[in-house]
């Protein structure tokens, strides 16, 4: 193609873009004024109100950012292909279509589009040319062909999507739409009944293909997922404050996101536990102690019903009263259920003998009346008394015999001792706020300073009470540090829906993290899930991923080495005398290159740090404040797990390897977040596996 003949396409494709944004620009006004006016012609207030909401979901997924490129690339098909012989279509993050409902930009999930990412010279699906466009800041600047049908095919030696993949970033997390590779679309487009497990190293884009799996499955089965609802689970508030932008910037504006801390809030935190007594809250043997201790609740009937009403009296006797008992036992419904259709089987005894003394049916008034007779509910709470999750955990805590009976055979005496080995506190007010070492029994649950640990075991009592509302998909994040009660709050939650579960085996950080995704799909419900490796990245260049894989003998992990399609980047591993100068320096010297820059230390120094770059005039950020104008972030290594940074400086490897058990793993953590250069200070002596 001449110099001529680009410039003519060049400009063709900008008179494009421009058509759409306007046609955009024109959907968005007939949402707002449908939306302004929907109470005018909807014909009652219900209508009214859902059309209200729908038009204000509409505007804001029909939102346009100047920056952002409304289509990436462009298919143009054969002669050959049946359905689409001699078309041409721009595929972008959403549908755009001109005043006459003809499309301008495909959406990237629609069928067709599928296309931009699955054909290649060996398989062209039809297509004759695809076309990757490059932009700069909204503007779109190149474009370069492959003709498929000739075999020409550029792969990963396409110089617009090497850009893409390796353009600096500063602030929250990126869509990938323009760069999604063939494996990661398969996973993207996976059936919705499908529950998957994507064991993902890192900079493999692992993060990314839940996310947009959320998007594909929200744009194929819209309605059903909407009632639904999609969830998002990630490990932190930062990492979730990190992907916050990717859903909306494809359109996608309702899905829920949350950390399991948020999923099981039942009670407000304010202890923490040793991490022996955290490690045996969150074991399964757990799950079954609690269901005996709802089981040991449910009692026998040991005299008849009597119940007077007005001249009337009835009387059930105890063959009948214990098959309502037996009967709902048998039924396995959850506690609370069970107890109303106890309640509902007592009172229908009631009303036969109703009907058979006055010839005609009670009234409504009269069932509600018998529901709550003193007879009646005293044989409630002898048989199946009410129970709340909190009280219950309490119980167990407060008294020895109790848990005794419920852990007999799963806990030993020590673990027992474990539980229950603090002293209960006076009622009173709970403090100022301030966490404590440990669960502090007050004499009622409301008194007791609860720690993270419990709340998971409340839940999971809640669980055993009533079922939770379910979301129709859930992506799982980090997954591998999710301990396996855990695992069960979001398997609630997930019980009728498919999963699509995220992690990485080497970088499981908690005391109860997987050594192997099957125990974790099994306390999901999900057993017969997928498990799909991820191992070439393309974030992480070659260097930085070959000096985390020297701790990988060391995780005691069977995971594939992660590999990199990166040759750029840059690797600078350093022994300093002042280490506090040493990362001023460093930071200083990363900011005369574009992106973000991420310093990681122990979380005991973070303050130090923060503190001499502010004397040094280097205005500094926290994980929290993704949005934040600084480039500088300086994050503890705890909260670093799922984050990326243009430049990365790690602060002395041997202090975070020190301060916690799986240190190891937690450093190979912080060695991965780089994705264009790493800086490595240390004063100690590297970890044994790095040297």
């Amino acid at each position: 193609m001449s110099l001529t003949e680009l410039d003519t396409d060049l400009r063709a494709e900008r008179a494009h873009l421009d058509a759409s944004r306007a046609a955009l620009r024109r959907m968005r006004e007939r949402a707002e004024a449908l939306f302004a006016t929907g109470d005018k012609v909807a014909g009652d207030a219900y209508t009214a109100e859902q059309l209200g909401r729908h038009m204000a979901r509409r505007v804001k997924e029909l939102a346009d950012d100047p920056t952002t490129p409304l289509f990436f690339g462009r298919l143009d098909f054969g002669d050959l292909d049946p359905d689409h012989a001699g078309r041409e279509y721009h595929v972008g993050r959403r549908h755009v279509t001109d005043d006459l409902g003809e499309p301008l930009v495909l959406d990237w999930r629609a069928p067709v589009s599928r296309s931009f990412y699955r054909a290649s010279a060996r398989d062209p699906q039809g297509v004759a040319v695809r076309r990757r466009f490059g932009f700069n800041a909204g503007v779109l600047t190149s474009f370069e062909d492959e003709h498929l049908d000739r075999g020409e095919e550029l792969g990963t030696a396409s110089r617009i999507l090497t850009a893409e993949i390796e353009r600096p970033r500063v602030g929250p997390m990126r869509d990938i739409v323009a760069t999604i590779q063939p494996e990661q679309d398969e996973l993207v487009r996976a059936d919705l009944a499908d529950s998957i497990c994507v064991q993902g190293a890192p900079g493999t884009g692992k993060t990314a293909v839940g996310l947009h799996r959320a998007a594909y499955l929200l744009y194929l089965h819209r309605e059903r997922l909407r009632r639904s609802g999609v969830l998002i689970v990630g490990p932190n508030r930062a990492f979730l404050s990190y992907i916050a932008a990717v859903l909306p910037a494809l359109g996608e504006v309702e899905v829920a996101q949350a950390t399991v801390e948020d999923l099981v809030e039942r009670v407000p935190v304010r202890a923490v536990d040793d991490p022996a007594v955290a490690t045996l809250k969150h074991d399964v043997r757990m799950a079954e102690l609690l269901r005996r201790a709802v089981e040991a609740h449910i009692g026998s009937p040991t005299e008849p019903i009597m119940v007077s009403d007005g001249s009337f009296r009835w009387r059930i006797g105890l063959d009948p009263l214990h098959r309502v008992v037996a009967e709902t036992r048998a039924e396995g419904l959850p506690y609370a259920t069970g107890r109303e259709r106890i309640r509902a089987r007592v009172v229908g005894l009631l009303q036969r003998q109703a009907e058979a003394r006055r010839a005609e049916s009670p009234s409504d008034a009269w069932l509600r009346r018998m529901g709550k007779a003193k007879p009646v509910t005293e044989f409630l709470d002898t048989v199946w008394p009410a129970l709340t999750p909190d009280g219950l955990l309490h119980r167990l805590l407060t008294d020895p015999d109790a848990l005794a009976t419920a852990a007999d055979g799963l806990l030993t005496a020590d673990e027992q001792g474990l539980l229950h080995g603090r002293a209960p506190e006076a009622d009173g007010p709970a403090g100022n706020g301030s966490r404590s070492v440990g669960t502090k029994l007050g004499r009622t649950p409301k008194a007791t300073r609860w720690t993270a640990a419990d709340a998971v075991l409340i839940d999971e009592a809640a669980g055993l009470l009533e079922r939770p509302a379910g979301f129709g998909h859930v992506v799982v994040d980090e997954a591998q540090d999710l301990s396996p009660m855990q695992c069960r709050a979001i398997a609630r939650r997930s019980e009728h829906g498919s999963i699509t579960l995220l992690g990485d085996l080497a970088q499981g950080t908690a005391p109860w993290a997987a050594r192997d995704w099957r125990e974790s799909l099994a306390h999901l419900g999900k057993p017969d899930a997928a498990v799909v490796p991820l191992s070439i990245g393309f974030r992480v260049p070659a260097a930085v991923v070959a000096f985390a894989n020297r701790l990988l003998p060391a995780l005691a992990v069977d995971v594939p080495p992660a590999e990199s399609l990166r040759r750029d980047g840059t690797l600078d591993v350093r022994t300093v005398e002042d280490l506090v100068a040493a990362t001023v320096t460093e930071v200083r010297a990363a900011l005369a290159h574009d992106g973000s820059v991420g310093v990681i230390a122990a979380d005991d120094t973070v303050d130090r740090i923060r503190g001499a770059l502010a004397d040094a005039g280097v205005p500094t950020a926290t994980a929290d404040d993704v949005e934040a104008a600084e480039r500088v972030t300086v994050v503890p290594a705890t909260l670093v797990k799922g984050l990326e940074y243009d430049h990365v400086v790690v602060v002395e490897p041997a202090a975070i390897v020190a301060a916690e058990p799986r240190g190891l793993h937690r450093l190979y953590v912080v060695l991965t977040r780089a994705v264009s250069r790493l800086a490595v200070l240390h004063h100690a002596p590297l970890p044994t596996p790095l040297g």
